[in-house]
């Protein structure tokens, strides 16, 4: 997640640079083909241009929609894992009369939010965390996740034994929470908590498989690969005939200017179809960034931060002095 007022246009150029040279050298190519070479047939008409960018606006409009939508539903979930986590501390610590079971409860709870921000972490064939632009970009923030082990960080709150057991389950999340599930019952079955308090633990932990499974089904489940195929299929056919379609329409404008632009009028393709063109090809790589709202990327939700702030109140309500720090943003790029 970006914590600044807005990147920096360097910092964009910089990620769009690629595509910007690919732009430079059709439209260089365009011109010359058409200007020194001679072959004046290359020229497309310019409605048939119009009409293909009117339809390619729609469909990047369409798809930044829906994943800006994707990116929005996932950080609507892990605010309610926040919430509810909050309330399990509450919860764990004044239902129960022995400080030791509430810290169990509480550190198993900070063990499932461990598992689930290295879940969300791992990659997809789908995911474009490891395009070239992608990983250059990755060296000017952190990703928490890549600097340590999920061992390492459940050793913490876990005993040897569950965390050996935790890490041979295939589904360690759900299994973390299952755990939990067991020690409710046992402490009821030792009438240690009433009947209304294990309705209202369990329920809570129905909470959180809920919303487990919800922010897997954001991870597991791609924006559908027909819709962004097309698009960018699309997009790369209209950046290629732009400047084509541009080439008649500016050599009319020779008509009506003097001096050293006379007869050179259609060098302007360049800048100018490169221009609009690039309009196109940010707008697709920033809503290729929002697809995948875990993978690692600088636009993503920062659950790793959520996870922190968790960890460090639930570790205040324990009574607990020595705390992790925030974390804090690395050139405004916090995950």
């Amino acid at each position: 997640m970006h914590t600044g007022k807005s990147y920096k246009l360097f910092e964009f150029l910089f990620w769009t640079r690629r595509d910007i040279y690919r732009l430079v050298v059709i439209g260089v190519g365009a011109v010359v083909l058409y200007q020194v070479v001679g072959w004046t047939w290359l020229a497309v008409p310019w409605t048939v241009v119009a009409l293909l960018g009117t339809a390619t606006a729609f469909i990047v409009g369409f798809k930044n929609t829906q994943t800006y939508n994707r990116t929005w539903e996932a950080r609507q979930i892990w605010g309610e894992i926040v919430n509810n986590s909050r309330s399990w501390g509450i919860i764990a610590r004044d239902f129960l009369s022995h400080p030791e079971k509430s810290k169990l409860l509480i550190y198993r709870h900070l063990a499932w939010l461990t598992v689930m921000r290295f879940h969300m972490r791992e990659k997809r064939a789908w995911e474009n965390v490891r395009k070239r632009y992608n990983v250059e970009y990755q060296k000017y923030y952190r990703i928490p996740e890549n600097e340590t082990s999920l061992e390492a960080e459940l050793s913490k709150y876990l005993s040897p034994e569950e965390l050996t057991y935790i890490l041979s389950t295939k589904s360690k999340a759900t299994q973390i929470m299952a755990l939990q599930s067991k020690t409710l019952k046992e402490l009821y079955a030792n009438q240690e908590i009433v009947v209304l308090q294990l309705v209202e633990m369990q329920r809570t932990l129905k909470e959180f498989y809920t919303q487990q499974g919800r922010s897997e089904r954001i991870k597991n489940f791609p924006y559908p690969r027909q819709f962004a195929t097309i698009n960018s299929m699309f997009i790369k056919l209209f950046t290629f005939l732009l400047p084509f379609g541009m080439l008649r329409e500016f050599e009319k404008l020779n008509e009506s200017v003097e001096g050293l632009m006379k007869g050179n009028m259609i060098w302007l393709v360049i800048p100018f179809s490169v221009l609009i063109s690039w309009v196109y090809t940010s707008l697709e790589q920033v809503g290729e960034s929002t697809e995948n709202p875990f993978e690692g990327n600088a636009n993503d939700v920062p659950i790793s931060q959520l996870c922190r702030m968790i960890e460090i109140d639930l570790l205040e309500m324990l009574g607990e002095t020595v705390l992790p720090p925030p974390l804090e943003p690395k050139n405004n790029v916090i995950l």
